[in-house]
């Protein structure tokens, strides 16, 4: 009796197909069951329900691990690059006024020595030197103190950027045309040594997901984790500064092969999910999917699917249907 109802239940829940020339339902076209997790449907019904399948090919997959983020405000670091321009300037300026010094000192000297001055003139001329020596070190003092600044903020590959007299490298964070991301790890993992690049999403759709190209580890990582942090750049148009994004990162490891099944072939039932396999021109077989992760374009799945096999990725609701339809028993029974 219970079978009977759960049958029931899943013929309501399924909107009813379209009919062929005579008016007839998919339902009443040849179909039958073989016993659970097999389903016999005709050529015709197929047709006319628009059953659609796709032949699997194998592919090559990263597992991945999920980390969280956010964009970067550059703001202080363009401060940092106008400070140290600035620092740069007043050294250079500092630097011409001692040289000037040192040829006022060496003239003076002579003249001294010659008798053509007195011993005040060159004294007034070594305290001028001496001033402009302590200007050339302040400066150089305070152009250190910028770059360690910069560097305990932002670490060495992005202090270079910034503080380069070249600002081609901060000019696509400048435009909008890029975003500076900072992506910070779960505890338990680490950014393998090969990894150079990312994807990354503000709203968690996977499917939707951008390249973001690695810059360098930060220094400091985020308040809110303690894992390790790494600096990114992405594409400024789908990423804004202040936004949260959630990232996919390749774990360490060999890469996996199997197949990638769209996310139209899965059906749910009973917090299972299950895939139907072409296996003959009439007969499909229901697979239950234990495991698989998502990925660009769909689902990856290692294992229970091959490649080359014919997987029905439109009327997979349908058949589980029929095949449970298939299972009342007849009233005469």
């Amino acid at each position: 009796m219970n079978a009977l109802l759960i049958a029931c239940f899943f013929m309501l829940s399924v909107a009813p197909v379209i009919a062929d020339d005579d008016d007839k339902p998919v339902a009443n076209l040849p179909v039958s069951s073989a016993g659970q997790g097999t389903i016999f449907l005709a050529a015709k019904a197929q047709s006319v329900s628009g059953l659609q399948t796709i032949t699997l090919t194998s592919v090559s997959d990263h597992p991945e691990f999920t980390a969280h983020g956010k964009a970067v405000n550059i703001q202080p670091l363009i401060d940092l690059r106008h400070r140290y321009l600035v620092a740069l300037t007043e050294r250079s300026g500092a630097t011409a006024r001692f040289k000037q010094a040192e040829q006022n000192i060496k003239r003076q000297q002579d003249l001294y020595r010659d008798g053509a001055t007195s011993k005040r003139n060159l004294q007034v001329q070594q305290a001028q030197w001496q001033t402009d020596k302590a200007q050339v070190d302040a400066s150089g003092v305070q152009g250190k103190a910028i770059m360690d600044e910069a560097r305990i903020n932002w670490g060495k590959k992005l202090t270079e950027w910034a503080l380069s007299t070249d600002a081609e490298p901060l000019n696509g964070f400048l435009s909008g045309q890029k975003t500076l991301l900072q992506i910070t790890l779960p505890v338990n993992k680490q950014l393998a040594n090969e990894i150079q690049s990312i994807y990354v999403e503000a709203s968690g759709n996977r499917s939707a997901a951008t390249k973001a190209e690695l810059i360098s580890a930060a220094p400091q990582t985020d308040n809110t984790a303690q894992g390790e942090s790494y600096f990114f750049q992405t594409d400024g148009r789908h990423i804004r500064t202040g936004m949260r994004v959630a990232a996919w990162i390749p774990e360490q490891g060999e890469n996996r092969s199997g197949v990638v099944i769209p996310k139209s072939a899965l059906v749910w039932y009973m917090d299972q999910v299950f895939v139907y396999i072409k296996t003959a021109a009439e007969q499909f077989s229901r697979r239950t999917i234990d495991q698989y992760s998502v990925t660009n374009g769909g689902y990856f799945v290692g294992s229970g699917i091959s490649p080359g096999e014919e997987l029905v990725v439109t009327g997979g609701q349908m058949l589980l249907s029929e095949e449970f339809r298939g299972q009342i028993p007849d009233e005469d029974d």
